[in-house]
């Protein structure tokens, strides 16, 4: 069930989008009659992404208190994972701050996992981040699960998963002429491996392995957007195998 919190014509990274921002009450009646439908009752995962309005925060922030509410007593526990959209190095925030602050708020408090890049995780936790160690400490000081991407690592991009037990990182080429969107993809996927059973170090190296044959894809069909439909398969058998070490 996709709930849009904007309808634009394009990525806002190629310039102006069109379109315009879902309006508050637009937003909401979708979730109303979501619920209606006696969908809440059928959701394993919340995956909560881009906002375009503090009072889309809030509303969301009911809804997975209303999800967990009717799964109340089944045998599955929803997944809440917040994906903490805010913005990224070098150009900082591109959300409202009042966005950002709601986001904070509202939303971590919720989640079962967070997945924010190297920027959010520093905004988020008021911390200046330079090398992995102060990383690591942020990720812990979110005190729920986190996976962070954008790390550099000794030339390369890493992807840092952390809990209240255990952290692994993984490691992988930097890709020329990525496409936008990866983050939203490399959070989807891992959210979608632990769904399906897979404890966290599996799933990170699978999620990576997946995101990043998809930029592969992406660059050897020379798709300027991400070709989800078209490279499915890689998605699903990743062309590369990448191994996370313990930190």
């Amino acid at each position: 069930m996709l709930v849009p919190t904007v309808l634009y014509g394009r990525h806002p990274g190629w310039g102006a989008p069109g379109g315009a921002a879902v309006a508050q009450d637009v937003f909401q009646s979708m979730l109303d009659a979501i619920e209606a439908q006696g969908l809440f009752k059928r959701t394993d995962l919340v995956l909560t992404g881009y906002f375009a309005d503090p009072g889309q925060v809030f509303a969301a922030a009911a809804a997975i208190d209303a999800v967990r509410e009717a799964r109340r007593g089944d045998d599955v526990r929803p997944l809440i994972v917040v994906d903490p959209v805010l913005g990224d190095a070098p150009d900082g925030l591109y959300v409202a701050p009042q966005i950002a602050l709601a986001i904070r708020d509202q939303l971590l408090p919720r989640a079962d996992l967070v997945t924010p890049n190297a920027f959010e995780l520093g905004h988020l936790t008021g911390r200046l981040l330079t090398d992995l160690g102060p990383m690591l400490r942020a990720a812990r000081a979110l005190e729920r699960p986190a996976l962070v991407s954008s790390l550099p690592r000794h030339g390369r991009l890493g992807v840092m998963y952390v809990d209240g037990d255990e952290a692994w990182l993984v490691t992988h080429e930097r890709c020329p002429q990525a496409p936008k969107g990866t983050g939203d993809v490399l959070a989807a996927e891992f959210a979608a491996a632990r769904l399906g059973g897979l404890d966290p170090r599996p799933a990170l190296e699978r999620a990576v392995a997946a995101t990043v044959s998809l930029v592969m894809r992406a660059n050897e069909l020379g798709s300027p957007e991400l070709p989800l439909v078209a490279a499915i398969a890689a998605r699903r058998d990743p062309l590369i195998t990448l191994e996370a070490e313990a930190l």
